[in-house]
């Protein structure tokens, strides 16, 4: 084979390869998403559009979630000093799975002026998956505290998912989330524990065991008697 067909066969099976790894790859998909939020706030209704985004990070069996505002939402008719303003929201879990998820965040590092749109720090939270599939989060209610007062945010313009994620369960349960049970060590069946190739290996080992403890204990008593029968005469 010619150098250049070497070289050309070499890159087809690279380019191959590329593609099975990255087809093989966890699928996850993030999108920034335009929420309109319907803020009632303590002087009236306020209404505020804001671009969101959600990230998810798998930590051990769960994944850690950063939602991020990239616009800020409602507004103070008064200067909301240093650490004055508290943050928090919830993602609603759809798809494969159900629920939601509590988010929040630090206070603001930095005084806010009155009538200045508020900028939301990002928030983060963390999801446990209960069912395994295609799982979607999707920016929920978002609830503000400061001087005393609540402000909460709905979404009216039903929003798509900011990210999609396949995840799998703890125990890789595939269906929909609910209780599970756990193993309490009991049989009420009354039967005897089925055993595999492993567990008849270790039972005939054991078996073996005893058959030989016997056999010396046997070869010891005989031993003693005929040394006693031997001291009588």
């Amino acid at each position: 084979m010619s150098y250049q067909k070497r070289t050309a066969a070499l890159a087809s099976v690279a380019a191959l390869a590329g593609s099975a790894v990255f087809m093989a790859a966890p699928a996850a998909r993030a999108d920034v998403v335009d929420v309109n939020y319907k803020c009632q706030t303590p002087i009236g209704v306020k209404t505020a559009v804001s671009p969101i985004d959600i990230k998810g990070v798998k930590s051990g069996s769960s994944y850690k979630l950063t939602m991020s505002w990239q616009k800020g939402v409602s507004s103070s008719p008064v200067e909301l000093g240093k650490g004055a303003m508290s943050p928090s929201a919830t993602i609603k879990v759809g798809g494969a799975d159900s629920g939601t998820v509590s988010v929040s965040g630090p206070a603001n590092a930095a005084a806010i002026p009155a009538n200045t749109p508020i900028k939301i720090n990002d928030l983060t939270g963390t999801y446990t998956p209960k069912a395994s599939g295609k799982v979607t989060f999707t920016a929920a209610i978002l609830t503000i505290k400061a001087l005393g007062t609540t402000t909460t945010c709905t979404p009216t313009n039903s929003p798509g998912p900011s990210l999609t994620l396949d995840v799998t369960a703890a125990g890789g349960s595939s269906g929909s989330s609910g209780s599970t049970g756990s193993d309490t060590g009991t049989d009420s069946g009354g039967t005897l524990p089925k055993t595999g190739p492993d567990d008849s290996v270790i039972a005939l080992g054991t078996l073996g065991g005893t058959v030989l403890l016997a056999g010396a204990a046997g070869t010891l008593w005989l031993t003693r008697r005929n040394q006693t029968a031997r001291a009588r005469r």
